[in-house]
Order: structure tokens, then sequence, then C-alpha cells
């Protein structure tokens, strides 16, 4: 699957010598997890897949990292991912990287894994790990757990510490689990979330944070009041018949259901997210890059690594990287163009959009398909996104969890709980809830293709 970019090759003694301890530090003491490439370790370099940082090994920690090896976790290895975080081109094939080649879906390997922490949550699915640490700036946890049938949590931006990993944006991006149950991810969340003094966004990180495994509730959805998102479209047909159907397990389980028919301008609200993610993407970049050692990484600004692309032909030899360009050309922090797009998007998608939709509807909570299912992967065209409800949590910092609710013709589709800032708790147990009712994961078949697949194939095969 071409899912793990490295293994640390200390692995096998620190688990011997975790289980040699003799008293537990709790329930990930001697864990295996593994570790999207963009996120720095002590012991294995960090390439975001960029041949531009092969040798990025600075020997440290990312803090949420200190704090899973403090919790007992050993660290298995890397992840795959799309290259640079999905953030290089317009037309990418996720999954993809210089470096790790193509992350393949587990339950057809022909289908995408979606991006870019593609290669955390093929490797779960798979069962090569039990929990891998994603990151997200928009979907990028959310979207390759729904695909590979996994469940995925992005939290409050703030909650996790963002220190020593490879950025795009300061506003949106975040860190959280990639799990086979909402458990597993409450309890991963318990061990990194936490204040961190070298990242300013978690100062109330630490006062917020709960246990979030006892948190968990399944009778939490009896009595809810949940709201229904009908207004995301581009899912297919079967992705909405899967969705239906699960609406009624959720009024069965006590909920009250409200459609929400209106939502804010999107098409202002995308354009707007993405000035902010090109102003910020050279800023926190340039200063990601400048914390690196020299002797190991000679790109030392976003100019750098589009002149190294433009001179290694393995890089931009599927698609370019216009979106670097067009990161290149904006300006500092302080241009008003930069500063009314924040506004503009974090308006319309928080205050005018999550925070209105509950308050106006009296919910607790937003639900709607996470994506449709997998698409073939296409090294011409590029991605087939099909439908997703990752962008209003993602802008405004919001927790977004996915959780396994069917297949499509044997692949995987989620569905997603939204609430709103530190709700991270509420959103998890709601999850859970959903999650006993269904139990919608399976071991992925590693088909060829979808046509191969044992519930679809005589349909798929000629009738003479």
């Amino acid at each position: 699957m071409n899912s793990v970019l490295a293994w640390n090759e200390n692995a096998v003694s620190e688990q011997l010598a975790a289980r040699a301890e003799r008293n537990l530090r709790g329930p990930l003491h001697g864990m295996p997890i593994l570790l999207k490439d963009n996120i720095e370790t002590r012991d294995m370099p960090t390439t975001a897949g960029s041949l531009a940082l092969v040798d990025n090994a600075p020997g440290r920690d990312a803090p949420l990292v200190a704090r899973l090896r403090a919790a007992g976790a050993v660290i298995l290895g890397k992840t795959n991912l799309s290259e640079w975080a999905n953030i290089r081109s317009t037309n990418s094939t996720s999954g993809w990287s210089a470096v790790g080649g193509l992350t393949r879906n587990p339950h057809a390997l022909d289908r995408n894994a979606c991006g870019s922490s593609s290669g955390s949550g093929a490797a779960v699915a798979a069962g090569l790990a039990p929990a891998a640490i994603g990151t997200e700036t928009d979907g990028s946890i959310t979207c390759p757990a729904a695909i590979n049938g996994i469940v995925g949590f992005k939290p409050t931006v703030g909650l996790v510490s963002r220190t020593h990993i490879v950025p795009i944006s300061h506003s949106q991006d975040t860190a959280g689990p990639m799990t086979r149950t909402v458990e597993d991810a409450a309890i991963v969340l318990s061990a990194i979330a936490g204040s961190d003094p070298m990242d300013p966004a978690t100062i109330e990180a630490d006062a917020r944070k709960v246990d979030y495994r006892a948190a968990l509730d399944a009778d939490s959805l009896n009595g809810a009041r949940i709201g229904v998102m009908r207004f995301a479209d581009g899912y297919t047909a079967e992705t909405l018949a899967v969705f239906e159907e699960n609406l009624g397990v959720l009024r069965d389980a006590g909920a009250v259901l409200v459609d929400i028919t209106e939502a804010p301008d999107e098409d202002v609200m995308g354009s707007a997210e993405l000035t902010v993610l090109l102003y910020e993407l050279k800023h926190d970049l340039n200063a990601y890059l400048a914390s690196t050692r020299p002797d190991q990484v000679r790109t030392r600004t976003l100019a750098d690594v589009i002149a190294f692309n433009e001179a290694e032909p393995r890089e931009l030899a599927l698609f370019g990287q216009e979106l670097f360009l067009q990161a290149e050309a904006k300006g500092g922090l302080e241009d008003p163009a930069y500063l009314e797009a924040r506004a503009t998007s974090l308006r319309l998608a928080g205050a005018e959009g999550i925070d209105r939709m509950m308050r106006e509807n009296n919910v607790i909570a937003l639900i709607g398909p996470t994506t449709g299912p997998a698409w073939t992967t296409d090294v011409v065209n590029g991605d087939h996104y099909g439908g997703a409800v990752s962008t209003m949590p993602a802008i405004a910092g919001y927790p977004h969890l996915t959780v396994p609710m069917g297949f499509v013709k044997g692949l995987p589709v989620g569905m997603s709980f939204i609430a709103g800032r530190w709700e991270d708790a509420k959103v998890l147990s709601l999850g859970y809830a959903f999650e006993q009712l269904t139990h919608a994961i399976r071991p992925p078949a590693f088909a060829p293709s979808v046509g191969s697949l044992e519930a679809v194939a005589p349909l798929l095969a000629p009738l003479r």
C-alpha cells in the first residue's frame, strides 16, 4: 500500500522496555503508534514527502510525540502522505509523495486513500498499527479516515500542539488521532492534548482538556437535538442512501433530527480560505525551514523549495506547484487582503456558519456524510472528491469527528459529527454512541479493484 515511509529501528527495543516496566503508565503503555511524516521525532527524518527534506533529522520530538512517549506509547514509524500535506497543486493526486510514492486504499488498491493523511488512514485500516496521528488543515484527517473506513478526529485548533510539525496554516492546522474505534481516538487525544508554551494557540488547552475516554456515553444520542446539514452537495445517490439509513438509527436511539438547509456562501468562504492558506503557507513554512539544520536542509525558504522542485524531475512528474507559486507571490500577514480574507472566512464558517446553525436550530451538534467513497486514482486529471463537510469546522477551528457508517459497493463511507469550539468531548461521545449501534467497520479486502470485490463482482461481469 506504500502507507509507511519509514520504520523506527528502535521500536522493538522500546516495546520490550515498556513491557519490562512494572507499573503501567496508562492505556497507551507499550502501544505502537504511527506518525504522519510531517511530525518530527528524534529518531527518524521528517520529510513531508518531499525530496527537499529527505535529510531533515534535527533530533527532536514534537511536543505531541513527547506526550505519547510519556504515556508509554511506542513510535512505530512514519506514514506516507500527500506531499507538503496537499498544498502544492490544484491538480494533485492525493496520497502521492516523491519520497513515498502513491498510498493505495486497502479496500480496493486502485482507489485513492485521500489526502493528506493518506498513509495514516490506510495503515490503521490495514491493521499495521492500532492508531496513527494525522494532521488536518481542511479535511486531511477526516477524508482519509472516512475513505479508508476508520475513525478520524480533528480536534479544536489549539487543543494539540503544532510545534515541530511541518506547517501550512497556523489558523487551521492541527494534529489528531486516526483509529479503529472512537474509544481509541479518545484515549490518544487524552494523551496528546495540552498546552505548549511554544504554540500560543494552545494557551487554553490545559484548562479545556478532559479525560475524553471517561466522557464517552453510549446513551448520549437519547434526547439530543442534532442538525442534519442538507445543504452540502456533490455526494452520490448511493452515499446519501447510506446516510439516510443511518439517520433512522439515530432516531431509533432517541435523537431529534432537525434539517438545516441554509448555509453561508460557500464560494465566498472557500475563496477567502484559500487566500488565508496561501499567505500563511509562505509565512509559516519559511519559519519552519529556518528552524531546521542548514547542513541537513538546504532549502531555507518557500522560494528555495520552488527552485528545488523545478530542478528535480521526480517532483513535478505528475503535477505542478501552482499553489506554491501563488503563495510565494503573497506579501506579509500585515497585508489588508490577508486580514480581510481571514475575517471573512472566520465569520462565514463560525459566527454565521456553525454557531448560527446550532443556535437558530437549537441543536447541540451537526451531522452529514463526511465525503463520498474512494475514487479511482487518476494521475492525469487529479482527485475526484465526492462531497465534503470539512471546510466550516476547518476554518472555524472546531472539532470534527468521522465514524464509519456503511459501504457503497464495498467501499467505506463515514458520518461526520461537528460542534462548537472546545466541544471535543461532546462530539466524541455522540460519535461513540452512534458507533455502538452500527459497528460499521470491517477489515479491508486488499482487492485489486472494486470489480474484484466479491459482493459486486457478479454484477460487473458480462452476462455472456
